[in-house]
């Protein structure tokens, strides 16, 4: 379980760093989040084109690591 719990808060930092750091970056860094990338600016890129990937990579990595440590508990319980 704390194996579990781990995993869990790892990856709910990813999420929310990227959550906390798009509304900080446009507060600190509003030139450098007004540029101009392929018709976008910085911010509408990150959040309209890359966040949702971002999410899907953080999802995809905590189901597979999830699934791993389950079998991996199993295979201990049973070899017991």
């Amino acid at each position: 379980m704390r194996r579990q719990l781990r995993l869990s808060i790892g990856c709910s930092l990813a999420f929310f760093i990227a959550l906390l750091g798009l509304p900080l970056a446009n507060y600190f860094a509003p030139e450098f989040m007004a540029m101009r990338v392929g018709g976008f600016t910085l911010t509408w890129l990150i959040l309209g084109v890359l966040f949702f990937p971002y999410v899907w990579i953080i999802s995809g990595y905590f189901i597979k690591r999830s699934l791993k440590l389950e079998a991996d508990e199993a295979r201990e319980v049973l070899s017991k």
